[in-house]
């Protein structure tokens, strides 16, 4: 008869083992994903290049922000005056900015009022209206309430200031807009 092998008991160290075996991998795991990259400080973009170049080809005024504090961090700017690969035109101006309440706010304009509104506003339905320098913008907000817009269709373009900001701080912002 063979003779068979006696099985010793699983000791304490036995159960160690094994919980690091399962343990150790873990922490890694949880190291790698849950750790905070370092702070990247904001990058400013240069405005003027671009902008001169959209209020050239342009079939509207461009709008900028004007005389804003210098906390105020320009961090995007764009013009695409044709769309991608055979779409139709878009003539899109956007330009952003950081506030000093690390707050982005952002102007985008394009003659296409259909696909703009909805795609900067987020969806956002209508909530009255607010009267700056004379003009009647129309207040939008998403249906979370985070993003708030301020929307004005002047002939040839559609102007949206948007931010995740209150209407006052949107207002005064748009205040600052100028076309020349």
């Amino acid at each position: 008869m063979a003779e068979r092998e006696k099985k010793r008991p699983a000791s304490a160290g036995d159960m160690v083992r094994s919980l690091l075996l399962i343990i150790v991998p873990l922490l890694i795991i949880s190291f790698l994903f849950t750790r905070t990259i370092g702070d990247h400080p904001v990058q400013s973009v240069e405005v003027a290049p671009v902008l001169t170049q959209a209020r050239a080809e342009a079939p509207y005024p461009v709008s900028v922000p004007v005389n804003l504090p210098e906390a105020w961090v320009p961090t995007r700017v764009a013009w695409e005056p044709d769309g991608f690969e055979g779409a139709p035109p878009r003539r899109l101006w956007q330009v952003g900015y950081l506030s000093p309440d690390q707050i982005y706010f952002a102007v985008n304009q394009s003659p296409d009022a259909d696909v703009l509104v909805p795609a900067q506003t987020r969806d956002g339905v209508a909530d009255g209206s607010s009267v700056i320098a004379g003009s009647t913008w129309e207040r939008r907000v998403s249906a979370d309430g985070r993003t708030r817009s301020l929307v004005r269709a002047t002939g040839p373009v559609t102007t949206v200031v948007v931010a995740d900001a209150d209407y006052a701080a949107l207002e005064a912002f748009t205040g600052a807009l100028r076309t020349e």
